[in-house]
């Protein structure tokens, strides 16, 4: 393929789309152009490196997540639905995760998701500097929530190569686990439950659970700051 068919925006979906199949241990630009159809050289000539790769295709997956209208649903809504449209699109593309620890990620399509995150808890009443720590407190749970997943995606494309069976080895993980957990009595009485027996599993409804409990936070501690006294 010319290099003049292809352009940046046509680049990084196939790249996303290769980030999501093979992680970023997989992405290079040899590959990204056999997808593409294309030589790596005409890659090279709209985005430089990898580096550069990665940080475009990691900030367009922010525009995947749906933002609230303010004008139209209260504070802890449009607080509610953004946690959970990023908790899904980290759960989708498991390496953003990864890249935020080995790559410079910035872009507009980050920024006019923490813009409005700010907007969000400004709205519910909190001066500029708490909506700061808010949407920063919000962000690190929905990022460490979505944290398992990821982390399974990425064993098991490690424990696979070389022709392992990843579904094998982790078996036999959890089985040694299993059998760890039986002299500590909390962990003996959960053994039966879904998220001990998978890897990297949580219990049912975690992340609602923590969500609802950091927003209950933030509402008790609105009402206080409003009140001027505490319980």
């Amino acid at each position: 393929m010319p290099r003049d068919t292809l352009n940046t925006d046509r680049i990084v979906q196939a790249a996303i789309e290769l980030l999501d199949d093979e992680g970023l241990d997989g992405l290079n630009m040899r590959s990204l152009a056999k997808r593409l159809g294309s030589a790596a050289t005409a890659v090279y000539w709209h985005i430089k490196t990898k580096d550069e790769l990665v940080r475009l295709a990691g900030d367009a997956i922010w525009y995947e997540i749906e933002q609230p209208d303010l004008d139209a649903t209260d504070w802890r809504t449009a607080a509610t639905l953004q946690a959970t449209g990023m908790h899904t699109m980290l759960t989708r593309h498991p390496w953003l995760g990864q890249a935020f620890g080995s790559h410079l990620m910035h872009g507009p399509g980050k920024a006019r998701h923490d813009d409005l995150s700010l907007a969000i808890y400004e709205m519910a009443g909190f001066t500029a500097a708490d909506a700061d720590r808010a949407a920063a407190t919000v962000l690190t749970f929905v990022l460490g929530s979505a944290l398992g997943p990821a982390a399974e995606v990425s064993l098991k494309r490690r424990l696979s190569k070389n022709g392992a069976d990843a579904e094998q080895l982790m078996t036999d993980a959890m089985t040694r686990a299993t059998e760890t957990a039986q002299d500590y009595p909390r962990l003996r009485a959960r053994l039966g439950t879904p998220a001990a027996s998978q890897y990297a599993a949580a219990p049912d409804n975690t992340f609602t659970f923590g969500l609802h409990s950091i927003l209950d936070g933030f509402e008790a501690r609105l009402t206080t700051d409003r009140t001027g006294r505490s319980d």
